[in-house]
């Protein structure tokens, strides 16, 4: 909650009141940077039923002020599903990786889906505000093509990331190859973004009556997929074995990390929920060996502490239990809970 967004499970703010409290949930830490302490503040505001963010005892105009002091990213067992899923989960996931580094990222995909909305809205009533709808197809064709062309410019970097990563790293969390596959990314690959966002636009238009029966539009980057590649097996991600493709997500989210170290001097914070469960011995010591290489904090959750017995001189142990969270000051201690 120290990110913008609705956090792990995606769900809106007043649904992360816990329902036995007549008290706005609230949120406070010191977050050390290259810069000093930075006091973060973040709740509920019951009479708004907003999220409200303060930095250093000041209300921020917005979340996004957050991300100017740290990153995070995050895997967990429902993601396992992100290859055979449907699209939008793998375009969802993109975005997100992509604002780590992009904070405007997440306003132009905001307000390109509210135009499509009200777009949408229009064109199903009966008298059409043309103008209207043409200054929406406007909005819609200038943040589609930026919110494609980031995709485009950030898949190229993490690629590059992925490319390069070491060869142990990489016997244990396979090398892919990653595209953003999507009508305007595939215009952006030879056509100038101006021409582009001409294109869209007319294609908006052309398509008014369908998409006034369907809803939404026949094209755009709302339709858009996140295509990986096992490179050795030259196959996609969505035919490979469950464990297969755990180690392939494994890899993009420790590459991720990576890209985020070279390119900001510092490592994101990492939350890995059941991060060991489904992995052999080797493949678990390959792993820490990674996080710890990478030198930021790292937490991850199991609930058999054995699995983390080979970092035991190198973590810090909780336990969590009924809401209630206790430290742990030995491995031993862990084990015997």
């Amino acid at each position: 909650m120290f990110v913008p967004g609705r956090g792990l499970r995606s769900v809106p703010v007043g649904e992360m009141q816990r329902q036995d409290s007549g008290t706005p949930w609230a949120l406070s830490g010191k977050i050390e940077t290259t810069g000093g302490t930075v006091k973060i503040g973040t709740g509920l505001d019951p009479k708004i039923e907003k999220r409200i963010v303060r930095i250093n005892g000041v209300t921020a105009r917005g979340q996004i002020a957050l991300s100017d002091y740290l990153s995070c990213l995050w895997l967990t067992p429902q993601m396992d599903r992100l290859f055979i899923e449907g699209a939008s989960a793998r375009r969802q996931f993109l975005d997100r990786l992509i604002f780590s580094f992009d904070s405007g990222h997440s306003g132009r995909v905001r307000r390109y889906e509210n135009a499509l909305r009200q777009r949408s809205k229009l064109l199903q009533e009966e008298s059409v505000d043309g103008a209207w709808v043409t200054g929406l197809e406007a909005q819609m064709a200038e943040t589609g093509v930026a919110i494609a062309a980031a995709r485009l410019d950030f898949v190229s970097k993490l690629q590059n990331t992925c490319d390069h990563i070491d060869k142990i790293q990489a016997q244990y969390f396979p090398k892919v190859l990653l595209q953003a596959k999507g009508t305007i990314e595939e215009l952006l690959q030879n056509t100038p973004a101006l021409e582009v966002e001409k294109m869209f636009t007319y294609q908006l238009q052309q398509s008014r009556a369908q998409d006034g029966r369907t809803g939404g539009a026949a094209t755009g980057p709302h339709k858009s997929d996140l295509n990986v590649i096992y490179i050795d097996k030259n196959m996609p991600a969505s035919q490979c074995s469950t464990g297969e493709q755990k180690a392939l997500l494994i890899g993009i989210i420790l590459a991720h990390a990576q890209l985020m170290s070279a390119e900001r001097g510092a490592p994101p914070i990492l939350l890995l929920d059941e991060i060991a469960a489904h992995l052999d011995e080797d493949r678990r010591a390959v792993l820490f060996d990674i996080l710890t290489a990478l030198g930021g904090q790292v937490f991850m959750t199991g609930t058999d502490p054995v699995l983390f017995s080979s970092i035991a001189e190198k973590a810090q142990y909780f336990n969590v239990e009924q809401a209630e969270i206790t430290h742990e000051n030995t491995m031993k201690r862990a084990l015997n809970g």
